[in-house]
């Protein structure tokens, strides 16, 4: 084997070109520089080439009706555009004003909200909209939004940036994920609520901050995903540093879910021989208020399913059904035992509770999970 150069120098190097290059390495700037700022612009210049045409969103040179910016911010909550656009286009059908909604009876909007879910949503949109009416409009600043019943931060700054044209933060899930990962937000939501609120404001620009919100919840609802983010069609992919540290599929962070506690009941399906079925309505406030159901047990823990009987509405031949009937609401998941009875024609309803033709069912608040019990019953007959 031959060698070049110094055989004593073969396996240890130069010292003397060590330190050299040592020093050479330590003058030399670091290799991964600093993404750069964000620029509202950039972020307004992709949405005017890919913003999404929904149904409550003002075309462009057009200015935004309030009335439709807060129906459809209080229907997107927790629920998907795709399942709020046939319900919103219903609402205007129906109530195609902040008066016309004010003005129509209560069991009527429930009606019109009942399948959608999150029903205090439905009651405070009627409150809130009785509110707006008795004093004349909307009013066009957060502080007065969120004085409004059911108009918490989120729908306050949609509404005063969107409808008003106000320089104000509007953070929905959609603007937490872009923001965590723009800013490499480590904290776990909620605790990182604070700052992405702060950071999410800084962006905003003093023109254009309605279109800026709709470009921000835009982008988290079709690049910046929860799973794999289109990084490479994003107007801030440069900026972004969770992309530079590649860690944009693990933000936003959050604290783990308790999962909540199984719950069970009976769910009692009368059935006259006419085809009608008994039906109450729920309290005004609390899980489901003012919605239509079934007579149903209390929902518990503990609830034993073998002494159903002691809590059926009426006396009659109760049959129950094989299995459960499953539903999962936000803080628990429940699962009803249905007892079916047919009863005569000349069947009187208990005190607090009505017979239902069939055909009008489906006018009934009838909450999803009540639906399935129907739909149980029904198929089982």
């Amino acid at each position: 084997m031959r060698f070049h150069g110094n055989p004593a120098c073969s396996k240890r190097g130069n010292p003397s070109r060590q330190r050299f290059g040592r020093a050479l390495s330590q003058s030399r700037p670091p290799s991964r520089t600093e993404p750069p700022a964000p620029r509202a612009g950039e972020l307004l210049a992709w949405y005017d080439r890919h913003r999404r045409d929904l149904p409550w969103r003002a075309k462009v040179g057009e200015s935004a009706d309030p009335y439709r910016v807060w129906l459809s911010e209080i229907m997107l909550q927790q629920t998907t555009v795709g399942a709020v656009r046939p319900y919103y286009m219903r609402f205007l059908e129906l109530f195609p004003s902040v008066e016309a909604l004010a003005q129509a009876p209560g069991e009527v909007v429930m009606g019109a909200w009942a399948g959608l879910g999150y029903y205090s949503r439905a009651r405070n949109l009627h409150a809130c909209a009785k509110a707006v009416a008795g004093r004349g409009g909307f009013p066009g600043t957060e502080a007065e939004l969120r004085a409004l019943p059911g108009i918490g931060p989120y729908t306050a700054g949609a509404i005063a940036a969107i409808a008003f044209g106000r320089r104000a933060a509007a953070v929905d899930g959609n603007v937490e994920r872009v923001v965590s990962r723009l800013y490499l937000i480590e904290t776990p939501l909620p605790a990182a609520k604070t700052e992405i609120q702060a950071r999410t404001l800084d962006l905003v620009p003093e023109d254009r901050p309605g279109d800026f919100a709709q470009a921000l919840m835009d982008l988290g609802a079709t690049i910046c995903t929860p799973r794999r983010p289109a990084c490479a069609l994003c107007p801030w992919m440069e900026p972004c540093r969770a992309r530079a540290a590649g860690l944009q599929e693990t933000l936003p962070r959050k604290m783990p879910k308790r999962e909540g506690e199984l719950r069970r009941g009976a769910a009692f399906v009368a059935l006259r021989r006419d085809g009608a079925v008994l039906l109450r309505t729920r309290p005004p406030k609390g899980l489901l208020g003012g919605m239509a159901e079934v007579p149903t047990s209390e929902w518990r823990a503990d609830y034993d399913v073998a002494k159903a009987m002691l809590d059926a509405p009426l006396e009659a031949r109760w049959r129950r059904l094989p299995g459960f009937v499953r539903h999962v609401f936000t803080h628990f998941p429940l699962e009803l035992a249905v007892q079916v009875a047919k009863v005569a024609a000349d069947t009187a309803p208990p005190e607090g509770m009505r017979w239902v033709p069939p055909g009008d069912l489906a006018g009934e608040a009838l909450p999803t999970v009540m639906r399935k019990v129907l739909a149980a019953a029904l198929e089982s007959r």
